[in-house]
């Protein structure tokens, strides 16, 4: 026995609705608009508005990752980091370990002198830490807490003030900011050093 479609717009097709697809043109332009003109399917709580942009959301990376793969491979992409913890330095033998390993390597190292109740020092950290970044792996950064190494190797410094950026090569003291001032004109100053290093 035949199921008789029951919607106005299938009434006239008979038993053959059940059994074959319409043919003619109009057939399928009613049985269109019925489908459309249908309930929702989404629930009466969800807005059509949040499930677009969700639905935007999935489609974002989906197009950056196709421009990528016209571009060129994922391996092109920048794996710079953003900032570099400054290395702790906790006692003076370190210190010389840090300093015999650059000389060895032929490089420079960055010393920030700094202490834990000097509010400059804790502000200035941060900003040091993406300047690490943009000389990195180039350019070590490393930092002494003067209240947790002895006075000796403070004094072998020549540190007298908080923060004090040193740039040092062969084992010996090349240069030095005192971040007594402004953040951003110390990070200036700093990288203003590094970069004038082969004038030193």
């Amino acid at each position: 026995m035949s199921v008789v479609p029951t919607h106005p717009a299938l009434r006239h097709l008979g038993t053959r609705a059940s059994r074959d697809p319409p043919t003619s043109p109009e057939l399928k332009i009613s049985i269109l608009s019925f489908r459309l003109r249908g309930p929702t399917r989404y629930p009466s709580s969800s807005n059509p508005l949040v499930f677009s942009r969700k639905f935007d959301e999935i489609r974002r990376p989906i197009r950056a990752v196709n421009a990528l793969s016209q571009e060129g491979s994922l391996q092109e992409l920048d794996d710079t980091p953003v900032s570099v913890a400054l290395v702790p330095i906790s006692g003076e033998t370190q210190f010389d370990r840090v300093m015999a390993q650059a000389q060895q390597l032929e490089e420079s190292v960055v010393v920030v002198w700094m202490a834990s109740w000097c509010r400059k020092c804790i502000y200035l950290k941060p900003k040091l830490e993406k300047l690490a970044a943009e000389y990195y792996p180039r350019l070590w950064f490393y930092s002494v807490d003067v209240n947790s190494v002895p006075h000796k190797l403070v004094a072998r410094a020549e540190v007298t003030k908080m923060p004090t950026i040193q740039l040092w090569k062969d084992g010996k003291k090349q240069a030095e900011v005192i971040g007594g001032h402004k953040a951003y004109l110390v990070v200036n100053e700093v990288r203003d050093m590094i970069e004038n290093e082969d004038d030193t």
